[in-house]
Protein backbone atom coordinates (compact mmCIF):
# COMPACT_ATOMS: atom_id res chain seq x y z
CA UNK A 1 0.00 0.00 0.00
CA UNK A 2 2.91 2.28 -0.44
CA UNK A 3 4.10 4.49 -3.04
CA UNK A 4 7.44 3.03 -3.31
CA UNK A 5 8.14 1.37 -6.55
CA UNK A 6 9.14 -2.88 -5.97
CA UNK A 7 10.19 -4.19 -8.81
CA UNK A 8 10.04 -8.22 -8.97
CA UNK A 9 13.07 -8.82 -7.56
CA UNK A 10 12.49 -6.78 -4.65
CA UNK A 11 9.52 -8.14 -3.85
CA UNK A 12 11.23 -11.68 -4.10
CA UNK A 13 13.43 -10.62 -1.40
CA UNK A 14 11.49 -9.41 0.86
CA UNK A 15 9.00 -12.58 1.00
CA UNK A 16 12.00 -14.28 0.97
CA UNK A 17 13.32 -12.52 4.04
CA UNK A 18 9.72 -12.80 5.81
CA UNK A 19 10.15 -16.67 5.25
CA UNK A 20 12.96 -17.27 6.36
CA UNK A 21 12.46 -15.26 9.79
CA UNK A 22 9.53 -17.76 9.81
CA UNK A 23 10.12 -20.99 12.08
CA UNK A 24 9.63 -24.23 9.90
CA UNK A 25 6.07 -25.07 9.11
CA UNK A 26 4.71 -21.28 9.56
CA UNK A 27 5.83 -19.93 5.97
CA UNK A 28 5.30 -23.16 4.34
CA UNK A 29 2.53 -24.86 6.10
CA UNK A 30 4.66 -28.43 5.93
CA UNK A 31 4.26 -29.62 9.70
CA UNK A 32 3.53 -33.76 9.61
CA UNK A 33 1.65 -34.35 12.51
CA UNK A 34 0.25 -31.19 13.19
CA UNK A 35 -2.09 -31.35 9.92
CA UNK A 36 -4.22 -33.64 11.61
CA UNK A 37 -7.00 -33.21 13.92
CA UNK A 38 -10.34 -34.18 11.58
CA UNK A 39 -12.33 -34.46 14.91
CA UNK A 40 -13.24 -36.43 18.07
CA UNK A 41 -12.07 -36.01 21.54
CA UNK A 42 -8.17 -35.94 22.69
CA UNK A 43 -6.74 -37.26 25.57
CA UNK A 44 -7.47 -34.07 27.82
CA UNK A 45 -11.22 -34.71 27.03
CA UNK A 46 -11.48 -31.28 24.66
CA UNK A 47 -12.75 -31.69 21.57
CA UNK A 48 -10.90 -31.55 18.07
CA UNK A 49 -11.28 -30.56 15.03
CA UNK A 50 -9.59 -29.10 11.44
CA UNK A 51 -6.23 -27.96 12.56
CA UNK A 52 -6.21 -28.98 16.09
CA UNK A 53 -4.25 -32.12 17.17
CA UNK A 54 -2.83 -33.23 20.44
CA UNK A 55 0.01 -31.22 20.51
CA UNK A 56 -0.53 -28.26 17.90
CA UNK A 57 -3.32 -25.57 16.69
CA UNK A 58 -2.95 -24.09 12.87
CA UNK A 59 -3.56 -21.10 12.70
CA UNK A 60 -4.10 -19.65 8.76
CA UNK A 61 -3.38 -16.24 7.53
CA UNK A 62 -3.95 -15.01 4.21
CA UNK A 63 -1.58 -11.84 3.31
CA UNK A 64 -0.68 -9.48 1.20
CA UNK A 65 3.72 -9.60 1.02
CA UNK A 66 4.16 -8.92 -2.70
CA UNK A 67 0.94 -6.87 -4.18
CA UNK A 68 -0.24 -3.56 -3.09
CA UNK A 69 -0.75 -3.74 0.47
CA UNK A 70 2.85 -5.39 0.65
CA UNK A 71 4.45 -3.35 3.49
CA UNK A 72 1.12 -3.82 5.77
CA UNK A 73 1.25 -7.52 5.04
CA UNK A 74 4.20 -7.71 6.38
CA UNK A 75 4.07 -5.92 9.65
CA UNK A 76 0.85 -7.76 10.62
CA UNK A 77 2.42 -11.04 9.82
CA UNK A 78 5.71 -10.09 11.78
CA UNK A 79 3.62 -8.96 14.53
CA UNK A 80 1.55 -11.55 14.95
CA UNK A 81 4.54 -14.46 14.61
CA UNK A 82 6.05 -11.83 17.29
CA UNK A 83 2.62 -12.53 19.58
CA UNK A 84 2.37 -16.56 18.96
CA UNK A 85 5.61 -17.40 20.09
CA UNK A 86 5.47 -15.11 22.86
CA UNK A 87 2.14 -17.39 23.68
CA UNK A 88 4.02 -20.82 22.75
CA UNK A 89 6.70 -19.74 25.21
CA UNK A 90 4.15 -19.69 27.86
CA UNK A 91 2.92 -22.90 27.14
CA UNK A 92 0.92 -22.50 23.98
CA UNK A 93 -2.92 -22.85 24.54
CA UNK A 94 -4.80 -25.88 25.82
CA UNK A 95 -1.68 -27.20 26.60
CA UNK A 96 -0.82 -27.06 22.23
CA UNK A 97 1.62 -24.82 20.41
CA UNK A 98 -0.13 -22.32 17.96
CA UNK A 99 1.40 -22.69 14.52
CA UNK A 100 0.93 -20.29 11.52
CA UNK A 101 0.37 -21.38 7.88
CA UNK A 102 1.20 -17.92 5.96
CA UNK A 103 0.31 -17.86 2.55
CA UNK A 104 0.64 -14.58 0.16
CA UNK A 105 -2.00 -13.65 -2.04
CA UNK A 106 -0.14 -10.75 -3.33
CA UNK A 107 -3.97 -8.79 -3.27
CA UNK A 108 -5.26 -10.83 -5.83
CA UNK A 109 -8.56 -12.34 -5.64
CA UNK A 110 -7.99 -16.35 -7.47
CA UNK A 111 -4.73 -16.17 -5.44
CA UNK A 112 -6.62 -15.75 -2.46
CA UNK A 113 -9.37 -17.75 -3.54
CA UNK A 114 -6.67 -21.07 -4.51
CA UNK A 115 -5.08 -20.04 -0.53
CA UNK A 116 -7.89 -20.80 1.11
CA UNK A 117 -8.48 -23.78 -0.93
CA UNK A 118 -5.43 -25.43 0.45
CA UNK A 119 -5.64 -24.43 3.50
CA UNK A 120 -9.87 -24.95 4.28
CA UNK A 121 -9.41 -28.35 5.60
CA UNK A 122 -6.29 -28.09 7.87
CA UNK A 123 -6.76 -24.78 9.90
CA UNK A 124 -9.01 -24.39 12.92
CA UNK A 125 -9.49 -20.46 11.67
CA UNK A 126 -7.40 -17.49 9.86
CA UNK A 127 -6.36 -14.60 12.23
CA UNK A 128 -5.39 -12.36 9.33
CA UNK A 129 -6.85 -11.88 5.53
CA UNK A 130 -5.60 -8.63 4.02
CA UNK A 131 -8.46 -7.09 1.52
CA UNK A 132 -12.31 -7.08 1.22
CA UNK A 133 -12.61 -8.22 -2.18
CA UNK A 134 -10.85 -11.48 -1.06
CA UNK A 135 -12.87 -12.26 1.99
CA UNK A 136 -15.82 -10.90 0.23
CA UNK A 137 -15.51 -13.26 -2.74
CA UNK A 138 -15.42 -16.11 -0.14
CA UNK A 139 -18.06 -15.15 2.02
CA UNK A 140 -20.32 -18.27 1.58
CA UNK A 141 -17.24 -20.88 1.76
CA UNK A 142 -15.90 -19.33 4.76
CA UNK A 143 -19.42 -19.21 6.29
CA UNK A 144 -20.26 -23.27 5.15
CA UNK A 145 -16.99 -23.93 6.47
CA UNK A 146 -17.57 -22.48 9.91
CA UNK A 147 -14.14 -21.20 9.77
CA UNK A 148 -13.46 -18.41 12.13
CA UNK A 149 -11.83 -15.55 10.13
CA UNK A 150 -10.51 -11.81 11.41
CA UNK A 151 -10.51 -9.87 7.92
CA UNK A 152 -7.77 -7.12 7.55
CA UNK A 153 -10.30 -4.90 6.21
CA UNK A 154 -13.67 -2.92 7.14
CA UNK A 155 -16.06 -3.07 4.40
CA UNK A 156 -19.70 -3.39 5.47
CA UNK A 157 -19.99 -6.48 2.61
CA UNK A 158 -17.93 -8.55 5.37
CA UNK A 159 -20.55 -8.17 7.79
CA UNK A 160 -23.56 -10.43 8.53
CA UNK A 161 -21.88 -13.74 9.04
CA UNK A 162 -21.29 -15.11 12.23
CA UNK A 163 -17.75 -16.43 11.53
CA UNK A 164 -16.28 -13.32 10.02
CA UNK A 165 -15.52 -10.82 13.00
CA UNK A 166 -15.09 -7.03 11.36
CA UNK A 167 -12.80 -5.49 14.17
CA UNK A 168 -13.10 -1.87 14.82
CA UNK A 169 -14.88 0.22 12.86
CA UNK A 170 -16.37 -0.50 9.24
CA UNK A 171 -15.27 2.08 6.50
CA UNK A 172 -18.37 3.95 6.43
CA UNK A 173 -18.60 4.79 10.68
CA UNK A 174 -15.06 6.20 9.81
CA UNK A 175 -16.08 8.77 7.24
CA UNK A 176 -18.99 9.61 9.16
CA UNK A 177 -17.03 10.34 12.04
CA UNK A 178 -14.45 12.42 9.98
CA UNK A 179 -16.86 14.85 8.70
CA UNK A 180 -17.86 15.37 12.51
CA UNK A 181 -14.28 16.31 13.21
CA UNK A 182 -14.24 18.11 9.93
CA UNK A 183 -17.01 20.03 10.82
CA UNK A 184 -16.61 20.68 14.49
CA UNK A 185 -12.59 21.26 14.42
CA UNK A 186 -11.74 22.12 10.83
CA UNK A 187 -14.26 24.69 9.88
CA UNK A 188 -16.43 22.63 7.77
CA UNK A 189 -19.77 24.39 7.85
CA UNK A 190 -23.42 23.93 5.97
CA UNK A 191 -23.49 24.20 2.22
CA UNK A 192 -19.54 23.47 2.12
CA UNK A 193 -18.44 21.21 -0.58
CA UNK A 194 -16.03 18.14 0.27
CA UNK A 195 -14.35 15.66 -1.98
CA UNK A 196 -14.13 12.25 -1.75
CA UNK A 197 -11.77 10.22 -3.59
CA UNK A 198 -12.69 6.43 -3.56
CA UNK A 199 -11.63 3.28 -4.87
CA UNK A 200 -13.78 1.16 -6.82
CA UNK A 201 -15.26 -1.62 -5.54
CA UNK A 202 -16.06 -3.09 -1.44
CA UNK A 203 -13.92 -0.44 0.41
CA UNK A 204 -14.24 2.68 -1.54
CA UNK A 205 -18.07 2.10 -1.96
CA UNK A 206 -18.31 1.52 1.32
CA UNK A 207 -16.85 4.73 2.36
CA UNK A 208 -18.36 6.23 0.29
CA UNK A 209 -21.86 5.11 1.78
CA UNK A 210 -20.64 7.26 5.14
CA UNK A 211 -19.67 9.86 3.35
CA UNK A 212 -22.87 10.38 1.73
CA UNK A 213 -24.74 9.53 4.80
CA UNK A 214 -23.18 12.38 6.54
CA UNK A 215 -23.24 14.69 4.12
CA UNK A 216 -26.60 14.73 3.86
CA UNK A 217 -26.85 14.66 7.85
CA UNK A 218 -24.64 17.94 8.04
CA UNK A 219 -26.02 19.64 4.70
CA UNK A 220 -22.87 18.94 3.11
CA UNK A 221 -22.62 18.70 -1.00
CA UNK A 222 -19.89 15.60 -1.66
CA UNK A 223 -18.22 15.83 -4.73
CA UNK A 224 -17.19 12.08 -5.74
CA UNK A 225 -14.22 10.89 -7.46
CA UNK A 226 -14.46 7.36 -8.10
CA UNK A 227 -10.75 5.55 -8.63
CA UNK A 228 -9.27 2.37 -9.80
CA UNK A 229 -6.22 0.56 -7.34
CA UNK A 230 -4.18 1.03 -10.75
CA UNK A 231 -4.59 4.66 -10.60
CA UNK A 232 -1.59 6.39 -9.16
CA UNK A 233 -1.61 9.30 -10.75
CA UNK A 234 -4.27 11.80 -9.00
CA UNK A 235 -3.84 14.88 -11.44
CA UNK A 236 -7.10 14.53 -12.89
CA UNK A 237 -8.65 14.68 -9.12
CA UNK A 238 -7.00 17.31 -7.85
CA UNK A 239 -7.83 19.21 -10.59
CA UNK A 240 -11.18 18.41 -10.57
CA UNK A 241 -11.49 19.17 -6.95
CA UNK A 242 -9.96 22.58 -7.00
CA UNK A 243 -12.11 23.73 -10.10
CA UNK A 244 -15.41 22.34 -7.22
CA UNK A 245 -13.57 24.89 -4.82
CA UNK A 246 -14.01 21.64 -1.89
CA UNK A 247 -13.63 22.82 1.70
CA UNK A 248 -12.10 19.24 2.85
CA UNK A 249 -11.38 16.23 1.14
CA UNK A 250 -12.12 12.46 2.16
CA UNK A 251 -9.37 9.51 0.98
CA UNK A 252 -10.26 5.89 0.76
CA UNK A 253 -8.01 4.59 -1.42
CA UNK A 254 -3.91 3.55 -0.64
CA UNK A 255 -1.27 5.38 0.37
CA UNK A 256 0.23 6.21 -2.96
CA UNK A 257 -3.33 7.56 -3.98
CA UNK A 258 -3.33 9.47 -1.20
CA UNK A 259 0.83 11.18 -1.39
CA UNK A 260 0.06 11.24 -5.01
CA UNK A 261 -2.82 13.64 -4.05
CA UNK A 262 -1.49 15.35 -1.03
CA UNK A 263 1.40 16.43 -3.04
CA UNK A 264 -0.50 17.64 -6.20
CA UNK A 265 -3.15 19.29 -4.15
CA UNK A 266 -0.77 21.15 -1.62
CA UNK A 267 1.32 22.46 -5.11
CA UNK A 268 -1.79 23.50 -6.76
CA UNK A 269 -2.42 25.68 -3.26
CA UNK A 270 -5.09 23.94 -1.70
CA UNK A 271 -5.28 23.74 1.90
CA UNK A 272 -8.12 21.54 2.68
CA UNK A 273 -7.67 19.50 5.27
CA UNK A 274 -7.60 15.59 3.71
CA UNK A 275 -8.73 12.83 6.24
CA UNK A 276 -7.71 9.66 4.73
CA UNK A 277 -9.62 5.94 5.74
CA UNK A 278 -7.45 3.82 8.14
CA UNK A 279 -5.55 2.09 4.95
CA UNK A 280 -4.22 5.40 3.17
CA UNK A 281 -1.45 6.06 4.53
CA UNK A 282 2.27 4.60 5.25
CA UNK A 283 4.85 5.86 7.25
CA UNK A 284 7.51 5.07 5.19
CA UNK A 285 5.94 7.86 2.73
CA UNK A 286 7.32 10.19 5.37
CA UNK A 287 10.73 9.43 4.09
CA UNK A 288 9.70 9.90 0.34
CA UNK A 289 9.33 13.77 -1.76
CA UNK A 290 5.85 13.46 -0.61
CA UNK A 291 6.42 14.35 3.08
CA UNK A 292 6.30 17.97 2.86
CA UNK A 293 2.11 17.63 1.25
CA UNK A 294 1.72 15.03 4.22
CA UNK A 295 2.82 16.57 7.11
CA UNK A 296 0.16 19.11 6.27
CA UNK A 297 -3.23 19.02 7.66
CA UNK A 298 -3.45 14.61 6.44
CA UNK A 299 -4.96 13.33 9.00
CA UNK A 300 -6.33 9.34 9.35
CA UNK A 301 -9.73 7.45 10.51
CA UNK A 302 -9.25 4.83 12.19
CA UNK A 303 -10.15 2.49 15.00
CA UNK A 304 -7.13 1.20 16.01
CA UNK A 305 -4.72 3.54 18.33
CA UNK A 306 -1.45 4.43 17.00
CA UNK A 307 1.63 2.88 18.02
CA UNK A 308 2.80 6.52 19.45
CA UNK A 309 -0.57 6.64 21.64
CA UNK A 310 1.50 5.69 25.05
CA UNK A 311 -0.60 3.08 25.76
CA UNK A 312 1.38 0.57 28.19
CA UNK A 313 0.71 -2.28 25.98
CA UNK A 314 1.43 -0.77 22.90
CA UNK A 315 4.87 0.57 24.24
CA UNK A 316 5.53 -2.87 25.26
CA UNK A 317 4.62 -3.83 21.95
CA UNK A 318 6.56 -1.43 20.12
CA UNK A 319 9.75 -2.46 22.02
CA UNK A 320 9.27 -6.12 21.86
CA UNK A 321 8.68 -5.59 17.99
CA UNK A 322 11.82 -3.53 18.08
CA UNK A 323 14.07 -5.93 19.53
CA UNK A 324 12.71 -8.69 17.62
CA UNK A 325 13.17 -6.65 14.21
CA UNK A 326 15.48 -4.48 14.26
CA UNK A 327 15.38 -1.66 11.52
CA UNK A 328 11.88 -2.73 10.62
CA UNK A 329 8.73 0.25 10.83
CA UNK A 330 7.00 -0.25 14.07
CA UNK A 331 3.75 1.15 12.47
CA UNK A 332 -0.06 0.82 13.53
CA UNK A 333 -0.08 -2.23 11.63
CA UNK A 334 1.89 -4.30 13.96
CA UNK A 335 -0.69 -2.71 16.48
CA UNK A 336 -3.43 -3.80 14.14
CA UNK A 337 -1.65 -7.46 13.72
CA UNK A 338 -0.70 -8.30 17.21
CA UNK A 339 -4.54 -7.37 18.69
CA UNK A 340 -5.81 -9.53 16.06
CA UNK A 341 -3.61 -12.48 16.93
CA UNK A 342 -4.75 -11.41 20.78
CA UNK A 343 -8.60 -11.34 20.03
CA UNK A 344 -7.83 -14.97 17.87
CA UNK A 345 -6.06 -16.94 20.94
CA UNK A 346 -8.15 -15.42 23.61
CA UNK A 347 -11.19 -16.73 21.58
CA UNK A 348 -9.32 -20.19 21.29
CA UNK A 349 -8.63 -20.03 25.28
CA UNK A 350 -12.23 -20.02 26.03
CA UNK A 351 -13.14 -22.76 23.56
CA UNK A 352 -10.04 -24.83 25.88
CA UNK A 353 -12.21 -24.30 28.76
CA UNK A 354 -15.05 -25.15 27.26
CA UNK A 355 -13.39 -27.99 26.03
CA UNK A 356 -14.37 -27.54 22.43
CA UNK A 357 -11.88 -26.88 19.81
CA UNK A 358 -14.10 -27.43 16.97
CA UNK A 359 -14.79 -24.73 14.61
CA UNK A 360 -17.81 -24.25 16.06
CA UNK A 361 -16.43 -24.39 19.85
CA UNK A 362 -14.55 -21.53 18.90
CA UNK A 363 -16.64 -19.44 17.11
CA UNK A 364 -19.31 -19.70 20.20
CA UNK A 365 -16.71 -18.94 22.71
CA UNK A 366 -15.75 -15.49 19.90
CA UNK A 367 -19.63 -14.45 19.80
CA UNK A 368 -19.45 -14.67 23.92
CA UNK A 369 -17.37 -11.54 24.15
CA UNK A 370 -19.29 -7.91 24.35
CA UNK A 371 -16.62 -6.11 26.16
CA UNK A 372 -13.22 -7.23 24.64
CA UNK A 373 -10.30 -4.42 26.18
CA UNK A 374 -6.52 -6.06 26.14
CA UNK A 375 -5.77 -1.95 26.88
CA UNK A 376 -4.90 -1.72 22.86
CA UNK A 377 -7.30 0.84 22.53
CA UNK A 378 -11.17 1.13 22.10
CA UNK A 379 -12.99 -1.98 23.95
CA UNK A 380 -15.53 -4.01 21.24
CA UNK A 381 -18.52 -5.78 21.13
CA UNK A 382 -18.01 -9.06 19.36
CA UNK A 383 -21.56 -10.59 19.94
CA UNK A 384 -23.50 -8.87 17.20
CA UNK A 385 -23.46 -9.82 13.90
CA UNK A 386 -24.56 -7.22 11.74
CA UNK A 387 -22.32 -4.75 13.65
CA UNK A 388 -18.80 -3.99 13.77
CA UNK A 389 -16.63 -4.54 16.79
CA UNK A 390 -17.29 -0.63 17.79
CA UNK A 391 -18.32 2.84 16.25
CA UNK A 392 -15.65 4.57 17.47
CA UNK A 393 -13.15 6.76 15.79
CA UNK A 394 -9.88 8.08 16.21
CA UNK A 395 -8.66 11.20 14.25
CA UNK A 396 -4.62 10.60 13.84
CA UNK A 397 -2.24 13.51 12.45
CA UNK A 398 0.86 12.82 10.90
CA UNK A 399 4.21 13.91 12.61
CA UNK A 400 7.55 13.29 11.22
CA UNK A 401 9.25 12.65 14.58
CA UNK A 402 6.08 10.18 16.10
CA UNK A 403 6.35 6.70 15.77
CA UNK A 404 5.01 5.13 13.78
CA UNK A 405 4.31 9.05 11.78
CA UNK A 406 0.94 9.19 13.58
CA UNK A 407 -0.22 11.03 16.64
CA UNK A 408 -3.32 11.24 18.17
CA UNK A 409 -5.50 14.29 17.81
CA UNK A 410 -8.35 13.32 18.70
CA UNK A 411 -9.56 10.47 20.68
CA UNK A 412 -12.14 8.04 19.84
CA UNK A 413 -15.65 9.27 19.82
CA UNK A 414 -18.72 8.32 18.41
CA UNK A 415 -20.45 10.88 17.04
CA UNK A 416 -24.62 11.75 16.39
CA UNK A 417 -24.32 10.65 12.98
CA UNK A 418 -22.41 7.56 13.55
CA UNK A 419 -24.49 6.56 16.48
CA UNK A 420 -28.01 6.76 14.60
CA UNK A 421 -26.86 5.39 11.06
CA UNK A 422 -27.53 2.21 10.42
CA UNK A 423 -24.83 0.19 9.01
CA UNK A 424 -25.52 -2.10 5.87
CA UNK A 425 -24.46 -5.05 6.71
CA UNK A 426 -23.68 -7.25 3.57
CA UNK A 427 -24.43 -4.55 1.46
Amino acid sequence: MKRIRRPGAARLTAVAALAAALPLGMASGCSGKASGGSGGTGPDGVRTGPGVSDGTIRVGVETDLTGVYAPLGKSLTQAQQLYFEQLNAQGGVCGRKVELVVRDHGYDVQKAVAAYSEMQSSVIGIAQFVGSPMVTALKGRITSDKMFVIPNAWSTTLLGSRYIQVTGTTYDIDMINALDFLTREKGLAKGDKVGHVYFEGDYGESALAGAKYAAGELGLTLVEQKIKATDNDMSAQAAALKSAGVKAILMSAGPRQSASLAGLARAKGMTAPIVASNSGFSPQLLQTAAAPALLKDFYLASAGAPVSSGLAPIEKLADDYGKKYPGQPRDSAVVNGYTGAVIFADALKKACAAKDLTREGLITAHRSTTAHDGGYGTPMDFSKVDEPGTRRTYILRTDAKALGGLVVEREPAESEAARTYKVPAGA
